[in-house]
């Protein structure tokens, strides 16, 4: 996403962040694998990783679930009142049947994590163009 925003010259717009429901790896790095195939596509990636917080809910405008088991998660987390739509982001310009955004972890090799890559791009490009024409309810 946050690739997408800069080609588009969205930065001073927009501020991404990604966490986790789960606090299993927290403070670690991405998988190797993912970050040989961001480097493939010359995106930059230093961040860590991070749980979810109550706040998160109150802070951003969006957070977008990865399949269906974390945005049901996320709703249950949810606190009331809180400002940020929970979103499926594969419901944005992926196939219907291709809309779960799967967890690569456990599978071997990088054509898993290709495969999530593009899926996150077609997403995440619909996705901003639907966010910047206020297309998204």
């Amino acid at each position: 996403m946050r690739d997408k925003i800069a080609r588009a010259g969205l930065q001073e717009d927009w501020y991404v962040e990604s966490a986790a429901i789960e606090g299993w790896h927290c403070g670690s790095r991405p998988d190797e694998r993912a970050l040989r195939v961001l480097d493939e596509h010359n995106i930059e990636c230093s961040s860590v990783a991070r749980q979810l917080q109550p706040e998160d809910f109150q802070r951003f405008d969006y957070i977008l679930a990865m399949d269906r088991s974390n945005l049901a998660s996320l709703k249950h987390l949810a606190p009331k009142g809180g400002r940020a739509k929970l979103l499926l982001l594969g419901d944005f310009g992926l196939k219907p049947d291709e809309r779960s955004i799967e967890d690569p972890y456990y599978l071997m090799g990088l054509a898993p994590f290709k495969k999530i890559y593009e899926q996150c791009t077609i997403a995440c490009e619909k996705f901003l163009k639907q966010a910047q024409m206020n297309e998204i309810w």
